[in-house]
């Protein structure tokens, strides 16, 4: 049943030339897509807010976190803000 399924190859690309591919259901891309979004920009808005998080947790509920963390968590969340116009307590309902 599962070949049954489309996919969708997404190319991830660093600015040191190296990359990395990652498949996945194409519905579940335009699931998550919202209004007209194609499938790189879905992909991207999940992959910031997946840092945003990741990092939020780490900073915010994990066992300890350093001044070099702290301004990396910061830098990920002016790039949350400024790619989704809101910021990401705004976005998740999750304020400290």
């Amino acid at each position: 049943m599962t070949d049954d399924v489309d996919t969708t190859t997404i190319t991830i690309s660093t600015d040191d030339d190296e990359t990395d591919e990652v498949t996945l259901p194409a519905g579940l891309i335009d699931l998550l897509a919202e209004g007209d979004q194609d499938a790189a920009e879905t992909v991207g808005d999940i992959t910031l807010l997946s840092f945003a998080s990741r990092a939020h947790h780490i900073v915010h509920h994990g066992e300890g976190s350093d001044p070099e963390l702290e301004a990396q968590e910061e830098r990920i969340m002016d790039q949350f803000e400024e790619r989704f116009g809101q910021t990401f307590a705004e976005a998740t309902g999750h304020q400290h």
